[in-house]
């Protein structure tokens, strides 16, 4: 990579449009070097968050703060396996270890995030409700019902911008030492540079998630570590990191 002022923002280069589905077939290979692990790791992830679900404030707090934690804990399995190392139990908890602060922060950040986009989209549908309650008729119904699909698309908008911004941004925290601000600045224009591999990607990711879905979500078992070891897949490839 070429030495970056202070002022630029590494994107890592831009890549094919095939990529998209690359990253999912690297990924799945990925997990069928350790596919006993990957589950194991993914389950006692699952738990943790269920149990944290229980917590009322708090525990919604924490998930925040830890999914970036534990998300690059997982980073570091999926370098180790990549260079033929053995992906670990120990790899789930490896945040706590590396760039701990950096990743809370990160977390916190995404907290901000998502209370941002919420705030308008909720404005909205309560702004909605108020003026069609008042009204009591059908075009009070229908100002409800616009309200209602006006909040769904700003909130599927931000909502993309915000997964764009974080996307990369654990791996970028431990593998490259970044900064969670920078992570993010990175991740956001990483994920722009490359829009159409990641339309694919994410195309062939929903149809996936259907799928897995069908059988009592137990597809997710699979899917949810080839998710997770494509997220590294997709950033080597873009970044050139190994």
């Amino acid at each position: 990579m070429s030495q970056m002022t202070p002022t630029q923002v590494d994107a890592g280069r831009a890549v094919d449009a095939g990529q998209g589905w690359t990253w999912i077939t690297g990924g799945f290979e990925l997990f069928k070097k350790q596919p006993g692990m990957w589950i194991a790791l993914v389950v006692v992830m699952f738990v943790i968050i269920f149990v944290l679900a229980f917590i009322p404030i708090l525990g919604a707090i924490a998930t925040f703060l830890l999914m970036p934690v534990f998300g690059g804990g997982l980073m570091l399995g999926c370098q180790a396996l990549a260079r033929g190392g053995p992906l670990e139990f120990g790899h789930l908890f490896a945040g706590f270890k590396t760039q701990t602060a950096n990743l809370i922060v990160l977390g916190a950040l995404g907290l901000g995030g998502w209370v941002v986009v919420m705030v308008p989209v909720l404005l909205i549908v309560g702004a909605g409700a108020f003026f069609g309650g008042m009204s009591g008729d059908a075009s009070g119904v229908a100002a409800m019902g616009g309200s209602f699909l006006i909040a769904w698309l700003l909130a599927m908008a931000l909502s993309i911008l915000l997964y764009m911004a974080f996307w990369f941004a654990p791996a970028l925290v431990v593998l490259r030492g970044v900064s969670p601000v920078a992570a993010i600045q990175q991740s956001f224009f990483a994920c722009l540079k490359n829009v159409v591999p990641f339309l694919i990607y994410g195309i062939i990711m929903l149809v996936l998630s259907i799928v897995a879905t069908i059988p009592l979500g137990l597809g997710w078992l699979v899917l949810g570590p080839v998710v997770i070891a494509s997220i590294y897949t997709a950033y080597r490839d873009i970044y050139g990191d190994s």
